[in-house]
């Protein structure tokens, strides 16, 4: 098991039928998970047609994550935790200079520029980085469509476990948003296993 330390991130090829399990090991921090196919970086993991295949917002064990070109990237094979977003873009400097004026535009550390430090060793650009799947987060929608972030649900020692479907390269973070995570940011530990 590896350890991502709070607010950082890291890059890493997962092959097909090879699993990652990413674990929160105290609770409450939220993981940003993102994926390009391994040879040709114009595949990457879509949230629109997760959403138009799956016919929902909350994924867990069983579902499949897909790709821009209607492919399937990865399936989620467990979960203790069940509550998960794919709505929300990893945060970013704008989203902190946007969003929590407070902080004067002092520079944060981020889920999208940790993402993007990972995965450049690939080729990647930080404009091919997407909507993530963010494991643990609690995001929710009351009934006029408004969007909330509540604390992770998750306790210490829930999982996700991924199996890929192809092979990919993969970006995954400890998420850098306090909000995101009930105030504090945590690390996030993971394992690669094989196929």
């Amino acid at each position: 098991m590896r350890r991502l330390a709070p607010q950082t991130g890291t890059g890493f090829l997962l092959s097909a039928g090879q699993t990652l399990t990413v674990v929160d090991p105290t609770g409450g921090q939220v993981s940003d998970f993102f994926a390009f196919a391994a040879d040709d970086h114009g595949e990457w993991l879509s949230n629109g047609r997760t959403i138009d295949y799956g016919n929902r917002v909350f994924f867990t064990t069983g579902d499949v994550l897909w790709s821009n070109r209607s492919r399937p990237m990865a399936t989620i094979v467990e979960d203790t935790c069940g509550r998960h977003d794919f709505l929300l873009t990893p945060c970013s400097q704008q989203t902190f200079d946007l969003l929590y004026p407070e902080l004067g535009g002092a520079p944060h550390p981020s889920c999208f520029e940790n993402l993007c430090l990972g995965l450049q060793q690939f080729g990647v650009s930080p404009d091919q980085v997407s909507t993530t799947l963010n494991i643990f987060m609690n995001v929710w929608t009351d009934p006029c469509g408004v969007l909330h972030i509540d604390p992770p649900t998750s306790v210490a020692g829930d999982r996700l476990v991924l199996r890929a479907e192809m092979d990919l390269h993969v970006g995954l973070t400890a998420c850098s948003a306090q909000k995101s995570n009930g105030g504090v940011c945590k690390p996030i530990d993971y394992l690669v296993g094989p196929a």
